[in-house]
């Protein structure tokens, strides 16, 4: 695991000390402080701009210029110096977009965006051995390297493609103008998500800015046979206080169930060399659901934060409620009760996998979704950890694949059957994403093959003897992979 930065760096990887004080009074770290509190006043600048910038009385380009003016202030604060990177990507992807001809614009975009994240993550680990102690400044880069390029796809799509050569959702998303610099850097750097994301399309933010977000929404119901006269106007008030309370549930949990089972559990003497098997597969599922509250706590509050700038509506569900989804990067439901490694994986970093989806997985030429999960990999950083685990997911998804195939229809001629076949899987999945997911929180190499030494390697044994023995059915392409959203529909080779 990298080393942790000499006290000299205390403040140099830091951004703003003026919160250092109640940093020292909670016993947090202070780039926690700061995120918590740049969040926070994220959530109130949300709603006073959505009740005072409205869309109606406000032009594109002051609500552009307001949300990117704090979008860089917040920066600034959390990063101090390090959001000079943040800065240097964006306008290198502006550039790129003004300068490069269409039919390159996407490539060029996206090896740049690539490289530029994957030497960020390189020199900040191995070269000034920063490592995950100190102020992380990597996280908004990834969100802007998400940003950057799925806009350049969409721009390439827009503009160089005909339209039946894309698929529904590609044709939608389709930019068919190029962004102004102030478009451009307020989609990038906007206050709501410029810290923790998520990734969203170009074309859903600038109807929001322009106040058609919603409109466009709901036109898509007939609201005369509900009863209406006019369209309604949906208040994101509810959605945000039901966020807000998750999140709250969120630090809690993190307060206490992360700080009794730390990850460092995996590796103590008793865990490696006295556990029992049995109790160790059980530890290890404790220790990774203690590691979830924080993920929990920060793509909630994002969420809230876009919801209350009035971003993030998705539309009518079935019983006529307003939805407020579009922009969820996770289902806390769904995950906790998931019966498959897929279902698991396609309600976790939604937005992610949105992202994965559209500009890999759609135009890989082969093998989609080995390379799918290399791109997710490369994009999580270089600490080995994360290679593990996505190796080893590749393992998991096919051996799932293959078991689900053929032997699922079995257990569908009674509801008895279904329900024990519904246990069973949803213990075997919780277990495996435990086992998977490990070595994404352990980091290093030697922790994650300490903790698989003594696990005896056994998930992966097991997933190679089924992917060997069991038969693969062919997937129709429009089946959608581990890391992506909604269904995908027909694959294109870019």
């Amino acid at each position: 695991m990298a080393a942790e930065p000499p006290s000299r760096l205390t403040y140099r990887t830091t951004g703003s000390t003026c919160l250092h004080p109640l940093s020292e009074l909670l016993g947090i770290p202070l780039d926690q402080v700061n995120f918590v509190v740049c969040q926070l006043f994220a959530l109130f600048a949300a709603f006073w701009f959505r009740l005072y910038l409205k869309p109606t009385k406000t032009s594109p380009d002051v609500r552009h210029a307001f949300a990117t003016i704090f979008g860089v202030y917040f920066v600034i604060f959390c990063f101090g110096w390090y959001s000079i990177h943040l800065f240097v990507l964006v306008l290198m992807g502006y550039g790129i977009m003004v300068t490069a001809s269409i039919s390159n614009i996407h490539r060029y975009t996206f090896f740049v965006a690539m490289g530029y994240l994957t030497i960020c993550h390189i020199s900040r680990i191995y070269i000034f051995h920063y490592g995950i102690l100190s102020t992380d400044f990597s996280g908004p880069l990834m969100i802007v390297t998400q940003k950057i390029t799925i806009l350049a796809f969409q721009v390439h799509d827009g503009l160089s493609k005909r339209p039946e050569d894309l698929s529904a959702e590609q044709h939608r998303l389709a930019v068919k103008v190029k962004p102004s610099l102030l478009e451009y850097l307020s989609y990038l750097l906007n206050f709501m998500s410029v810290i923790v994301g998520p990734c969203n399309n170009f074309k859903d933010y600038v109807a929001f800015i322009e106040g058609s977000h919603t409109h466009m929404k709901l036109l898509e119901v007939n609201w005369k046979q509900r009863g209406f006269h006019s369209l309604p106007d949906p208040s994101p008030t509810g959605a945000v206080i039901h966020k807000l309370c998750i999140t709250l549930g969120s630090l809690l949990l993190f307060l206490t169930l992360t700080k009794t089972f730390p990850v460092t559990c995996l590796v103590d003497d008793w865990f490696v060399h006295k556990a029992n098997f049995l109790t160790r597969l059980c530890y290890l599922y404790i220790v990774m659901q203690a590691s979830k509250p924080k993920y929990y706590f920060a793509w909630t509050l994002a969420d809230a934060v876009n919801n209350a700038a009035g971003f993030g509506f998705s539309g009518v569900d079935e019983n006529g409620n307003f939805c407020w989804d579009l922009l969820s990067n996770l289902n806390i439901w769904k995950i906790e009760t998931a019966t498959s490694f897929k279902m698991y994986v396609e309600n976790w970093n939604i937005q992610t996998a949105a992202w994965l989806k559209s500009v890999c997985y759609e135009r890989a030429p082969w093998y989609p979704t080995v390379l799918t999960f290399i791109l997710s990999a490369l994009w999580h950083g270089v600490y080995p950890g994360y290679y593990f685990t996505f190796l080893t997911g590749i393992l998991v998804t096919l051996a799932a694949r293959a078991v689900r195939n053929n032997c699922r229809q079995y257990f569908l001629s009674s509801k008895a059957l279904k329900v024990t076949y519904d246990v069973v899987t949803w213990a075997v999945t919780q277990l495996a994403v435990s086992y998977t997911a490990a070595p994404f929180v352990m980091l290093a190499v030697e922790p994650t093959i300490s903790l698989y030494k003594s696990m005896y390697f056994f998930l992966h044994i097991i997933s190679l003897l089924i992917i060997l023995f069991l038969p693969i059915k062919p997937q129709a392409h429009s089946q959608r992979p581990p890391q992506t959203l909604n269904s995908v529909n027909k694959k294109k080779t870019d």
